[in-house]
This record gives structure tokens, sequence and C-alpha cells, in this order.
């Protein structure tokens, strides 16, 4: 991140360390992969948890995260700066909803959600451009998300994972 936008944000700050991923954000290069990443120590924790725990859990952090990635904007005045990385958290909690948390799943779940954050296939792209604001962070992650695991449920369903 740039100097003078890294002045406008703080980590002191429950929102931006939040908005930033816990700082993974922060990292110069890739920032959208590296919260990416920031999201599997969490779901490994998660995967000790009742399929209730992990939906409300997903929920909280997908409802929480129009806040914090909202705030985030706001502080450093640009709309989804590459370095608000919360929505790909909760995209890659999204990813693996009513799966098997193995090596193998995390790796294709991790592709295949990067795959679609990144491409932002229709409806994501309208989204990702109509809808603004800590919704519109959100929302097309979630949405990629969702298609990851829409592609992850038919991957285990042909047998292919």
């Amino acid at each position: 991140m740039e100097p003078q936008l890294r002045a406008k944000v703080s980590l002191k700050n429950p929102d931006h360390f939040l908005g930033l991923g816990f700082g993974s954000g922060l990292i110069p290069f890739m920032p959208g992969t590296f919260g990416s990443l920031a999201a599997i120590p969490i779901l490994i924790l998660l995967s000790y948890v009742s399929i209730e725990w992990y939906l409300l859990v997903t929920f909280v952090v997908c409802l929480s995260g129009v806040r914090f990635c909202g705030k985030t904007s706001e502080a450093l005045e640009l709309h989804d700066h590459g370095s608000i990385v919360w929505d790909e958290i909760a995209g890659m909690l999204v990813t693996f909803l009513f799966l098997p948390l193995t090596w193998i799943n995390i790796l294709i779940g991790f592709v295949l959600f990067r795959f679609f954050d990144i491409l932002k296939p229709w409806p994501i792209s309208f989204f990702d451009k109509h809808v603004h604001g800590g919704t519109g962070i959100m929302l097309d992650d979630l949405i990629a998300g969702a298609f990851a695991c829409i592609f992850m449920q038919l991957m285990l369903w042909i047998d292919f994972i």
C-alpha cells in the first residue's frame, strides 16, 4: 500500500484491522490472495464446530464485513482498494459451506474462489460495478464464494474430489 494511503488507516482501529484482514491486506503484492490465505486458519478452527456454528460465524463475518470494509474504504477515500480483504475472508467461508475440510478441498476451493474473484464472470461483475460501499465490497466476493462452493459440491457429487 502506498505510504499516503497507509497513513489513513490504523491497525489499532478494529474496523481497519479487520477490514485489512488482520493486516494481510497490507502485503504489497497480491493482497487478495493473502487475504484469502488468512481465512484458512479460521476455516480449520471452524472445522471443529457444528454446521450450525459454522453458519452463524459465516453470517456474522459477512454481515460485519459490510461495516469493516465500508469504514476502511471511507478512511482510504477509495472504493474497494485492494488492501481491503475482509471480503475475501468471508468469500472463503462461503466457499466451504457444507464441505468436508480436507487439504485437497482447501487447495481446490482456494483456487476456485480466487478464479471467480479475479475474473468476475456475470453476475459477479454486475454487482461489482453497480453496488457500492461496504455492501458492494462484500457482495461480489460472497457471490464468488457461492460459485466456488457450487463447483466444489458438483465435484464432490461426481466423485472428482
